[in-house]
């Protein structure tokens, strides 16, 4: 195992989790284009261990806010399409999955900045959370669509309900990767190397919260997955 594209890659876990911190998702969208080309045998499993630990931090400081609603028909929803996610990656090869991670992008891109007007009713949550049991699992991009439907939510309110979803959809998707063998000790190794990278994020991200105009880091971001998620689709088809 060549460690120094891990190390280098702390720098896509850095920007991700300063993003999620921020807006409450964003953290596998951000990294998961620099993973996919620098070192794909890392996905999803790598990914997954970071969506783990970010959000334990950030629910220990907005557990109280949690809309337990929406949540409960997410994650009864993920629950049940989980094992389409796991059966996914073990049946695709790295190209198929870095195209699948790219498509996956542009949607989450589309679904942002869509003037639906979706309110974070049952069925919608449950719809989100099934499209997360494939895709969180697959490709550790699971969030943006639980977060389209709680836009209408308090930033605090969405950021705490997003941390919860992240924290237990982690524990099925892992859990269902280790059960099929596609869990490897490389992806848990790497991914407990990039904790430090995130708690740095979080770090700066917390100064930043009060003060920052999330519209437009919002709008960064997009133009920047948008630009990534056609990079890695390209490159894959091309490769």
């Amino acid at each position: 195992m060549d460690w120094l594209p891990v190390l280098l890659l702390g720098a896509a876990l850095f920007a991700g989790a300063f993003v999620q911190s921020s807006i409450g998702f964003g953290m596998a969208v951000v990294a998961a284009p620099f993973v996919v080309v620098a070192a794909p045998e890392l996905m999803p499993g790598s990914l997954l261990v970071t969506s783990f630990a970010l959000p334990v931090v950030q629910l220990t400081h907005g557990a109280r806010d949690i809309a337990w609603l929406p949540l409960g028909w997410a994650l009864g929803a993920r629950a049940l399409l989980t094992p389409i996610g796991v059966l996914l990656v073990a049946q695709l090869s790295v190209r198929a999955i870095s195209v699948v991670v790219g498509v996956l992008i542009l949607v989450t891109v589309a679904a942002s900045v869509s003037r639906l007007d979706v309110r974070a009713t049952r069925p919608n949550a449950a719809m989100a959370g099934a499209v997360a049991g494939v895709s969180g699992t697959a490709a550790s991009i699971g969030g943006p669509f639980l977060a389209l439907v709680l836009q209408h939510e308090r930033p605090e309110r969405l950021r705490a309900t997003m941390s919860a979803f992240f924290l237990v959809g982690t524990v099925m998707a892992i859990g269902g990767l280790t059960l099929a063998g596609q869990f490897t000790r490389h992806q848990l190794l790497s991914g407990l190397v990039w904790l430090p990278f995130l708690g740095l994020g979080y770090a700066a991200a917390a100064p930043a919260r009060a003060r920052l105009d999330r519209e437009l880091l919002r709008r960064v971001v997009l133009v920047f997955c948008a630009v990534a998620g056609a990079s890695v689709i390209v490159g894959a088809l091309m490769s």
